[in-house]
């Protein structure tokens, strides 16, 4: 968890700012602020970090995947692909936005293949809602190209990838929108908070009215503001936003360590035969937030993960039993059970939830391990994890052969 690794004065001092101030509410209250908008200079930060004309601050990176969707036009009974890994919060975002998920093939780039896509339209596809998983870029080239020729909307849910870059371009604008997750898991953190980039105007104004209950922001008397859309409220407060503030101008430090520490432990697993790299089209675009390789087959990676396990080496991620990240674990969509009725329930599921064939998805994330990386290990931590890791390994494999 890079950003909870670097709290510190930087962070103090952007919160008592605001305490100093009294003015916790991101909008209006000008005469108590003494010139400090924690939110806008976030924004801004996020800005000039990622090259987005525009830059939105909001509560969660679910509520900034919530706007990308609304600015978008995506609503009641269309339908969106989506990958079957992910964090769930993207499913629930098309959810609760009235549309319809349908599941596509992802790939060993971990996101969600042109070819996957493309399997799964339909008449009523409107969107793809791409997920840059793991903190690297799909394969934007063919994807871009696919949604640019169909005619369909592509949205970017790049929550776990703030600093991912694919060709010098920043994940989140090569769609309509795109979306950061500030969460406390993530590479700088808010705490809760989250990023709406886009670079196109109407897009930005219709996800800031819609993420303030329709407010247009215009003028300096709150309760006289025109409200061109309905709205919810996905505010973020200033508190949490003088956070993320000062966790993103630290955020090429944080970027360097992780990109240092991963290159050493990949070179380490190089030398074992037998083991594969998640497959980045942009390699230098990375941000380095996870390590992610393949062994052979699903049940020698069971057995992997299970003796690294009872061998004590922290930050593995094995998504294809978590809970929240893979498919299989979710009986709720399944069941589509929901404290409420959705427009899924009326308009019924595009596909049977409870029987997709998804074999490339589940053979990808079946074999899949992913370290997190640590921007703060010594020399001496990361030596012996490299070297715990690489035992581990090497044992499993050589006591489970594969027929070549």
């Amino acid at each position: 968890m890079p950003g909870t690794e670097f709290f510190g004065a930087e962070e103090r001092k952007e919160v008592n700012d605001v305490l100093n101030t009294t003015a916790l509410f991101r909008y209006n209250h000008d005469a108590l602020r003494q010139g400090m908008w924690k939110a806008k200079e976030l924004e801004e930060e996020v800005s000039k970090f990622t090259g987005a004309g525009y830059a939105h601050a909001v509560s969660s990176g679910s509520a900034a995947v919530a706007c990308a969707l609304a600015a978008s036009g995506i609503g009641h009974g269309d339908e969106v692909i989506v990958p079957p890994f992910t964090f769930l919060a993207t499913i629930e975002a098309v959810l609760y936005a009235g549309a319809l998920p349908v599941f596509a093939e992802i790939d060993e780039t971990l996101c969600l293949s042109a070819e996957g896509i493309e399997a799964a339209i339909s008449p009523k596809t409107k969107a793809v809602l791409l997920v840059h998983m793991c903190g690297a870029a799909a394969d934007m080239d063919s994807i871009s190209l696919l949604c640019e020729n169909k005619g369909i909307k592509l949205i970017e849910d790049a929550g776990q990838a703030l600093g991912a870059f694919y060709g010098n371009k920043s994940v989140g604008l090569f769609g309509t929108a795109g979306a950061f997750s500030f969460d406390f898991f993530k590479i700088t953190t808010a705490g809760e908070g989250g990023l709406f980039i886009t670079n196109d105007e109407e897009t930005y104004k219709k996800a800031d009215t819609f993420s303030d209950h329709g407010h247009s922001h215009v003028g300096d008397n709150r309760g006289m503001e025109p409200h061109p859309y309905l709205g919810f409220n996905f505010r973020i407060s200033e508190l949490h936003a003088a956070v993320g503030l000062a966790q993103m101008r630290r955020i090429d430090k944080i970027l360097g360590l992780n990109k240092k520490n991963k290159k050493y432990l990949k070179d380490r697993l190089r030398e074992i035969d037998g083991i594969t790299f998640r497959y980045m089209p942009d390699e230098d675009g990375d941000s380095a937030t996870f390590l992610n390789f393949f062994l052979p087959s699903i049940e020698l990676t069971k057995k992997a993960v299970a003796r690294l396990a009872e061998e004590g080496v922290g930050g593995i991620n094995y998504w294809y039993t978590n809970m929240y990240h893979f498919i299989n674990q979710w009986d709720h969509l399944k069941n589509l059970s929901a404290s409420a009725p959705l427009a899924i329930h009326h308009l019924g599921a595009p596909q049977d939830y409870k029987n997709l064939e998804l074999p490339k998805s589940q053979d990808v994330v079946g074999r899949l391990i992913s370290l997190g990386i640590r921007a703060t290990w010594t020399a001496e931590e990361i030596e012996k994890l490299g070297d715990d890791l690489t035992r581990v390994i090497k044992e499993v494999l050589a006591s489970h052969p594969v027929e070549k």
